[in-house]
């Protein structure tokens, strides 16, 4: 049996609305991953399925890999037009908010998003939400927002109206944030959820290919570039660092989640605890921040210390606004400021 994560009392608002509320709008994150677009979907198929008018809207477009799941062909850019999709979220009855925990990743729809009188909803598995919701189901131990919606649609007494398109869509959510159940899944409790998902015809091995063994020659070639040129070890901190700059992207005809998953690779040496990805994004003007590690050692920690981001235990990421060079030269300043400290997660991090 699948533990409750909702009690009668944490949705019975969201429950009413159900009642009532006709329009709706689903938002996540800039950069949508696996998750927010998994997790968006998912919901959007519940609703659907209630009868519901519901639009979800990202602030810039998904990965490639991401647009084979049902239903991604009716998400909404709002780069592509600002003025339409400011009209939906003006016009909603109730916003949903996925896989984000603050206003201020949600980009330029943010100014819409806190002008709307909609009801706003909250349903995330980062820590620290913010205060601009109606209502917040915040859960940091889930292992992605993906699974939260599971749990939320059962909650409503949905189980019944999860189909296999929804069903591929949470999966694909909790099976991308999870990298295949290798991280952030040691809980028994989400591989009954996997067994449900499975059992509503998802096919788990041909999900992994769409996603990962669909990638470019040119993809492919980076990650080599990657592994030979541009990875550094800093071993007396069990730390690494990868950095790409805009020419050697444009280099390798690079595409929105081509780096996805480059800075889980270090993580493979023995003895590199920590590894930060580095990539400079010339056309939103910021340097953009990933962190990974394993263990007790404090990715998210390090990411908020020093570049003010936020994020899991082991998983973390943010943005630098200025050069490249400013940004390595404020990690390395930052790993230098965390080697005097006495914590003993950061002892552990650089234990001779």
């Amino acid at each position: 049996m699948i533990e409750n994560v909702f009690s009668g009392s944490d949705i019975s608002e969201f429950r009413i609305w159900m009642g009532w509320a006709d329009r709706y709008v689903i938002l996540t994150h800039m950069g949508p991953d696996g998750d927010a677009i998994g997790s968006s979907l998912g919901l959007y198929h519940y609703l659907k399925s209630k009868g519901k008018e519901v639009v979800v809207i990202v602030p810039d477009s998904a990965p490639d890999y991401l647009m084979w799941l049902p239903g991604a062909q009716d998400i909404r850019v709002f780069a592509d037009d600002p003025d339409a999709s400011e009209d939906l979220v003006y016009k909603a009855d109730v916003i949903c908010c996925l896989d984000f925990n603050v206003v201020g990743r949600i980009g330029k729809i943010a100014a819409s998003f806190l002008y709307s009188k909609a009801k706003k909803f909250l349903l995330d598995h980062h820590p620290y939400p913010g205060a601009n919701y109606d209502v917040i189901l915040s859960h940091p131990e889930a292992s992605s927002t993906s699974e939260l919606v599971f749990h939320l649609i059962c909650a409503l007494g949905g189980f019944k109206s999860i189909d296999k398109d929804l069903a591929q869509c949470i999966y694909t959510g909790i099976m991308t944030d999870t990298g295949a159940l290798s991280y952030n899944s040691n809980n028994s409790n989400l591989f009954m959820v996997v067994a449900h998902l499975l059992e509503k015809g998802v096919d788990k091995d041909l999900t992994y290919r769409r996603v990962y063994n669909t990638y470019s020659e040119s993809r492919l070639r980076l990650q080599g570039y990657v592994l030979n040129e541009k990875m550094q070890i800093l071993a007396d901190c069990s730390t690494s660092l990868i950095t790409l700059d805009d020419d050697e992207l444009r280099r390798f005809n690079y595409k929105k989640g081509d780096t996805e998953g480059f800075v889980n690779m270090p993580l493979q040496i023995n003895g590199v605890l920590m590894s930060a990805f580095f990539r400079e994004d010339k056309e939103q003007g910021v340097i953009k921040l990933s962190f990974r590690s394993v263990g007790d050692v404090p990715c998210n920690r390090f990411s908020s210390d020093v570049f003010n981001g936020g994020g899991h235990q082991n998983a973390a990421g943010g943005e630098f606004h200025g050069t490249l060079d400013e940004a390595v030269a404020r990690f390395r300043k930052g790993l230098e400021k965390w080697s005097k400290s006495d914590e003993e997660c950061i002892r552990i991090l650089f234990a001779k």
